[in-house]
């Protein structure tokens, strides 16, 4: 049985040609217009994702996000935004309500169905992690177990998908890690897709690891790589 997705975007010829390269895709494909109807076919049928355009005549997609991950019933959907807005700050507020990832206006059709499906890849594969695991690095420690952060014992909210890029610098310290690699591993894409998820995101986890933010360095032209100078590690 194919996944179901449901696309809602208020401009009709960029909903069709969604629709028509999806179904192409292989999945099955379900649309709105507005945040009203998107609700609506959210709670007919399930879907196993949602793309959603930030910018709708009545809810914004912001709000419908927020709705949506506060409803245990469709908490975990993965949303992939819409957006014919480049800045940053939409991005962030995105990320930060629990979007999986965004895509900004124009974009390619095998764009738009290689991301989709290294989603849904992301959400049906579970994480093999060692659940006994903390580690310590200088100020930072990461309870593996709890899905915690805390730099200097202050507790650090962060998302699902910092929480995962921060435990996979954290493994590989002192190693140059490409924006490729932590694509492939962090948010499952294939190679040569072209996003500035990685430094977004980045981005937003120093801002929040605050004194500990240093500890991760950009390697120009490469990536970005946990600092080896810190205390030595320690599992717990």
């Amino acid at each position: 049985m194919s996944e179901r997705i449901l696309a809602v975007d208020d401009e009709a010829d960029l909903l069709e040609l969604v629709e028509y390269n999806l179904r192409e895709a292989g999945y099955s494909v379900a649309t709105a217009k507005d945040g009203a109807g998107a609700l609506a076919e959210v709670r007919r049928q399930r879907p196993d994702l949602i793309l959603l355009d930030l910018m709708l005549p009545d809810i914004s997609g912001t709000e419908i996000c927020k709705r949506l991950r506060r409803d245990p019933d469709t908490e975990g959907i993965p949303i992939v935004m819409l957006t014919a807005r480049g800045q940053e700050i939409d991005r962030v507020v995105g990320f930060e309500l629990g979007a999986d990832d965004y895509i900004v206006k124009p974009f390619s059709p095998r764009e738009l169905v290689l991301r989709i499906g290294a989603v849904l890849r992301r959400a049906q594969t579970p994480q093999v992690v060692d659940t006994t695991q903390r580690i310590v690095l200088g100020k930072l420690s990461i309870d593996v177990a709890r899905h915690r952060v805390a730099v200097e014992d202050e507790d650090i909210p962060l998302t699902a998908l910092e929480f995962k890029l921060l435990l996979d610098l954290a493994s590989r310290r002192g190693r140059v890690q490409s924006r490729d690699a932590l694509l492939d591993r962090v948010w499952g894409y294939a190679p040569g897709i072209e996003t500035r998820t990685v430094d977004t995101h980045v981005k937003r986890l120093r801002e929040k690891l605050g004194a500990a933010s240093d500890y991760i360095e950009t390697v120009r032209g490469i990536g970005y790589r946990l600092r080896e100078d810190l205390d030595a590690p320690a599992s717990v």
